[in-house]
């Protein structure tokens, strides 16, 4: 489980903090789906995971133990994180780059037995031996994503987080990749999800926790937190909210200002 307690965040020079006391918590077996405008402080919380953020008030636990204790080596064996933006800095074999998920586990330029085994899991739960041969800087968008969430899986982690995943996919890619997040969740992993996409998410969130200035202002079942008043306010427009047929999941409808 990933815990959030009265965590606030502050920007050097900053008069208000980009997140302000927000508590949540994603637990196994589940999406939690991080929600909310831009500036809400949805990737500052994953950049106070991640340490490239100090928290200035709170604690972050992960399975119980404080963040903030943890080196950097352990902090990869316990949760496996895929960035919003990543860029390397020269094209790698796909191979290569999903063996990179075993360096919290290295010990020098040699792998072992079990790496080979972790990269090969990996590689198939993604769905991505195809891809083996090919250079990152050879692969469409969606290809890319599932890469990186195996180099992501071959950490073996139990936490598994990640920012904006489906950003620049088309749908079949953006449903691609959130079936293989549900599977993994359905496996017993605890799934932390950034996203813009409120009604993607609803479809496969078990949980949402919308954010709003830095605070949480609902936390709870899709359905739950997709209430049109709370989304008014949070987003300053007018919605509407249904459900659709095929899933019974909440469905936003934004409505055009007279």
């Amino acid at each position: 489980m990933i815990r959030f307690e009265s965590v606030t965040v502050r920007y050097h020079g900053a008069a208000s903090p980009a997140v302000d006391g927000a508590s949540f918590a994603a637990a196994d077996g589940g999406i939690t789906a991080l929600v909310g405008p831009n500036g809400s402080g949805k990737s500052t919380i994953v950049r106070a995971l991640l340490g490239r953020e100090p928290l200035e008030s709170g604690r972050i636990l992960l399975d119980g133990s404080d963040r903030g204790a943890l080196k950097q080596r352990e902090l990869a064996r316990r949760v496996a994180v895929v960035p919003q933006r990543e860029e390397t800095v020269f094209p790698l074999e796909v191979r290569e780059y999903v063996a990179l998920g075993r360096y919290p586990y290295s010990r020098g330029l040699t792998s072992s037995p079990d790496d080979a085994r972790a990269i090969q899991r990996a590689v198939e739960r993604a769905e991505i031996a195809g891809l083996l041969q090919r250079r990152t800087d050879e692969l469409s968008g969606g290809e890319w994503q599932r890469v990186r969430v195996a180099r992501a899986l071959a950490q073996e982690t139990g936490m598994l987080v990640l920012d904006e995943p489906t950003t620049f996919l088309d749908i079949a890619h953006e449903m691609s990749l959130l079936e293989l997040v549900h599977s993994l969740a359905a496996g017993g992993m605890a799934v932390l999800m950034v996203s813009h996409q409120l009604n993607l998410v609803a479809r496969f969130a078990s949980r949402m926790v919308l954010l709003s200035r830095g605070r949480v202002v609902a936390d709870g079942a899709p359905v739950e937190v997709m209430d049109a008043a709370t989304l008014e306010a949070v987003y300053d427009w007018p919605i509407v909210i249904s459900r659709d047929a095929a899933s019974g999941a909440p469905v936003l409808l934004p409505l055009r200002k007279r």
